[in-house]
């Protein structure tokens, strides 16, 4: 009957993913090692690692009970051999035991890297496959720090805790031999976990080591000097002069269902550059509205006498339409659109778009505007406060359809497109109750395209 001894095997677990060494007390046996079995588990904080028997064999005594702890050195199990032992095997079995543990184990005065040494030598000895030199020799050498404070004499079974408290150990990343056990024979308990963690939190965030510490890159930014485009200095005049003027801001939303019917069977079997957008259908529902609420097609005029300043009502329904073009945001006008048809609306769209994305506009194309949409929603978002254009009075912003429930006649619960309408107004000549009713007079024209159709001329 030999005795089967893992103190070699013992030193090699004993090593952590950092380099650093151990106690073997830290491990355990965690399950009983049963007859005719060539393997067992122990286990320690971190880790359950099963040892394997190179021997066929019975186990016929163990050293430790489950929850033991194991010694350096020292047999785990007694294995009767019933194969065969090679030369090779017969020299380990007698090499092994409290002799040899002391010769591998390094006096103070030697260096770190002879002992690196050993371990590589027990690991061939072992003919274990899981450890191999390459490992052993990654491992960088232990730093020689002076301890600054008394250590801690944990108890007899201050590193064993129970799966509960080892979860928690988990989540909370914390150490187990950092935690003062107050369970029997030192065990750390639930309740030592918790105390431990509520005193780290109260502590100085100084005094508390960062778990990551990121290495930014350093990069070597210098300021520019940005010297505006032409239409962004067009913009800069625009802009300021808008600052004058009070906003006042009204938002609603439009049932978009009818406007979407009415195009998709308008659009069947037709070519791509026939098709219409819901842009010329609002466009058309605005200049209709603007026939009853006129003075929001209207420029205000400070310059001719700044003492009275006066409304010049236009006749001519002029709506400049905001185009994302390369160059920046550009305003082209649709003249008199209260003359044009949905399609010819579409037409002239698209006509002026392409122009805008060429560069190809004239300031014919520019100037003349009544009033003014801004088509936001076909970049992105809801609602908007768009930006009266001076001397104009009013704007109105279009947000980005989209599908939302909603409750019908009865009750039951159906989808709704649903866009939001977003106006501006001068509150120094126009007040919110007529910009709700001309908003009003919009969403009626498109939640009810048919009714709409009958007053076009």
């Amino acid at each position: 009957m030999k005795s089967f001894a893992c103190r070699e095997a013992s030193r090699l677990l004993s090593r952590t993913s950092a380099g650093r060494r151990t106690p073997i007390a830290a491990y355990a046996i965690s399950a009983k090692a049963l007859p005719n079995v060539r393997s067992y588990n122990v286990q320690s904080d971190k880790a359950s690692v099963e040892i394997t028997s190179r021997f066929d064999g019975v186990i016929k005594k163990l050293y430790y009970e489950p929850d033991d702890m194991a010694k350096v050195g020292k047999p785990l199990v007694d294995i009767d051999i019933q194969s065969d032992i090679s030369a090779a095997d017969e020299a380990l079995l007698n090499g092994v035991g409290d002799g040899a543990a002391a010769q591998e184990t390094p006096k103070p005065t030697e260096p770190q890297e002879q002992e690196l040494e050993v371990s590589r030598n027990d690991t061939k000895a072992l003919g274990g496959d899981e450890y191999s030199p390459a490992q052993s020799s990654s491992l960088p050498p232990e730093p020689m720090t002076e301890p600054t404070k008394p250590q801690r004499q944990p108890g007899k079974h201050a590193s064993l805790a129970t799966p509960a408290v080892r979860g928690m150990l988990k989540d909370l990343k914390l150490n187990i031999e950092d935690i003062e056990g107050t369970g029997r024979d030192g065990r750390v308990l639930k309740e030592d976990v918790q105390k431990h963690a509520e005193a780290a939190k109260q502590a100085p965030r100084s005094t508390i080591p960062s778990s990551t510490s990121f290495a930014l890159p350093s990069q070597s930014l210098e300021d520019r000097v940005h010297t505006l485009t032409p239409v962004q200095s067009g913009m800069f005049k625009q802009m300021t002069k808008s600052l004058s003027i009070p906003h006042f801001l009204y938002t609603d939303s439009i049932d978009f269902s009818s406007l979407t019917q009415l195009r998709k069977r308008y659009n069947v079997n037709r070519e791509k550059t026939e098709r219409i957008t819901p842009l010329p259908i609002i466009i058309k529902a605005v200049s209709l509205a603007l026939q009853r609420f006129p003075l929001l097609n209207a420029h205000l005029d400070t310059t001719t006498n700044s003492a009275k300043p006066q409304l010049l009502i236009k006749g001519a329904h002029n709506i400049g339409v905001a185009v994302d073009s390369p160059s920046g945001l550009l305003v082209p006008v649709i003249k008199n659109v209260q003359n044009h048809s949905i399609a010819s609306l579409a037409q002239e769209i698209t006509h002026l778009a392409d122009l805008a994305r060429t560069g190809k506009l004239t300031s014919a194309d520019l100037s003349g505007a009544s009033f003014t949409l801004s088509n936001i929603g076909s970049i992105g978002g809801s609602a908007v406060a768009p930006v009266i254009v001076t001397p104009q009075v009013g704007i109105l912003g279009i947000g980005r359809s989209k599908i939302v429930p909603a409750f019908g006649e009865n009750g039951e619960l159906v989808k709704k497109e649903e866009c939001i309408f977003s106006w501006s107004a001068d509150h120094r000549v126009i007040d919110g109750a007529y910009v709700a009713r001309a908003a009003e007079e919009v969403k009626k024209a498109i939640e009810s395209v048919e009714s709409m159709l009958v007053q076009m001329r």
